[in-house]
């Protein structure tokens, strides 16, 4: 259903400079007043951000709630269910409605400023770069995308074409992530040459090492399954994969390292500076993701896996090994830890020559062991800025405010990283050389037929 009646003001001068100032202060303060962002009774509609969502149901549809009350004029909305997007849809009636958003960019392009994506991994790249290459500012879910060649190639539209991005890690915006930063580069822990990364929502939010349904179930009359697949070859519709446990298969998601590597990982890449890795090596179970003629199942990924990072010196800072674990496992825990104590279920793990520090996904605040520690690191000085939130970073920046610092120049590099595990996961046992100027394995050819995959016909980045 689409009503084409009303046509927003393409951005205009007057509320670009209007909100521009605010986003030139707005990073001076830890919390930003909300009439800076644009709240409602404040700015007038026609400074507002029009923006467009794709991707209305679960994840994508609070992103959408977040960026109205954060003062966005919410114009367009597309998702390919009409039941999954129904609180949505109804929260907004007057925003136009689509299933396909090539045609929502297309018809919308006059009428919106950016667009928010919330869509399953698989359609992440696609959904982008269609609003980026139509000159709009981008916000996307986490992973930026589904294989490293969509993510390279994202980083470098977003690029030239000068537009406000930000990748949804919001863990990145909190003070506790801030801190750790400070604290290790202040050498509260020493030098850190280990780091443990770790998630349990691998077999606890949704299966892995199953095969592929063996039944055909109809397809609910409100899901447009054709647009759900996006690029991805066809297959019969299941409840298996829709709304919510697409994440364990391999042609829609991206494991356990997709949902929460970019909130996880995110930390120790940023506080040790972490380029890209030069070796990664996965270990995977065997049993119930093999197939019966000892084949390995690449329908759905392993029930758990360890995989390790080797990341090279970078100018005076020793190299740093890093090890994620899913499925349920977890580093041991620290000989420090007080009696009762115990690491997130999900979260990071520092060793440094004089210390450790540990805290929990989404930027949690760090803690230091021994305890003794925070003594010291009360006195290291505040000398990054803070954040006036994640949501709000985005806002300001497509009226001329500063770049999130999770923009895609940002975010791209740590979707690779992201993705460089999942592939390790296609050959465990294998000790993947990563050449990342050049994008390819170099000791296992055989792997690069899997930076990217093949889309069907109409769909492309």
């Amino acid at each position: 259903m689409k009503d084409k009646s009303t046509k927003a003001a393409p951005f205009g001068s007057s509320r670009r400079k209007f909100l521009a100032a605010a986003g030139a202060t707005a990073f001076n303060f830890t919390i930003v007043p909300r009439h800076v962002l644009g709240g409602a009774g404040f700015v007038p509609p026609s400074e507002r951000v029009s923006l467009a969502g794709i991707g209305a149901g679960g994840m994508g549809g609070g992103d959408i709630q977040t960026h109205a009350k954060n003062g966005a004029n919410i114009v367009a909305l597309c998702d390919v269910d009409d039941v999954r997007a129904a609180k949505i849809f109804n929260a907004f009636p007057a925003a136009r409605r689509y299933k396909d958003f090539r045609e929502m960019i297309d018809v919308e392009a006059r009428n919106i400023d950016a667009v928010t994506i919330g869509t399953p991994d698989h359609t992440h790249a696609v959904a982008a770069m269609a609003a980026i290459r139509s000159g709009k500012h981008v916000y996307c879910q986490k992973p930026l995308t589904h294989t490293l060649h969509e993510c390279r190639e994202l980083t470098k539209a977003a690029r030239a074409a000068g537009v406000a991005t930000q990748m949804g890690n919001q863990g990145h915006a909190t003070e506790g992530a801030r801190l750790t930063n400070e604290w290790i580069q202040a050498g509260i822990i020493g030098e850190v040459l280990e780091v443990h990364v770790w998630s349990d929502r691998a077999g606890r939010l949704w299966k892995q090492g199953i095969g592929r349904p063996s039944d055909n179930p109809p397809v609910p009359t409100t899901l447009d399954w054709n647009l759900w697949l996006g690029p991805i070859k066809e297959r019969p519709y299941h409840s298996a994969y829709v709304p919510v446990s697409w994440r364990g298969w391999w042609d829609f998601g991206t494991g356990a390292l997709g949902d929460m590597g970019c909130h996880i990982i995110d930390h120790p890449v940023w506080a040790l500076g972490l380029g890209a890795p030069t070796i990664v090596e996965a270990r995977s179970t065997l049993d119930g993701s093999v197939l019966s003629d000892d084949t390995r199942n690449f329908e759905t990924f392993p029930i758990a896996s360890i995989i390790t990072y080797e990341f090279p010196a970078r100018n005076n800072l020793p190299a740093v090994r890093m090890t994620w674990y899913e499925g349920g496992l977890m580093p041991p825990s620290p000989a420090e830890m007080s009696t009762g104590q115990q690491l997130h279920s999900n979260g990071v793990l520092y060793l440094g020559t004089k210390g450790k520090l540990h805290h929990s996904s989404h930027g949690g605040m760090p803690e230091l062991l021994p305890a003794t520690l925070h003594e010291e690191a009360e006195n290291v000085p505040k000398t990054m800025t803070r954040s006036p939130g994640h949501y709000e970073e985005w806002l300001l920046a497509c009226v001329g405010g500063p770049r999130p610092i999770s923009n895609f120049d940002y975010a791209g590099p740590l979707t690779e990283i992201v993705l460089l595990g999942v592939l390790a996961m296609r050959a465990p046992g294998t000790r993947i050389e990563w050449d990342s100027e050049n994008m390819r394995v170099k000791n296992a050819p055989e792997l690069n037929a899997f930076l990217h995959t093949e889309y069907r016909k109409g769909w492309t980045l």
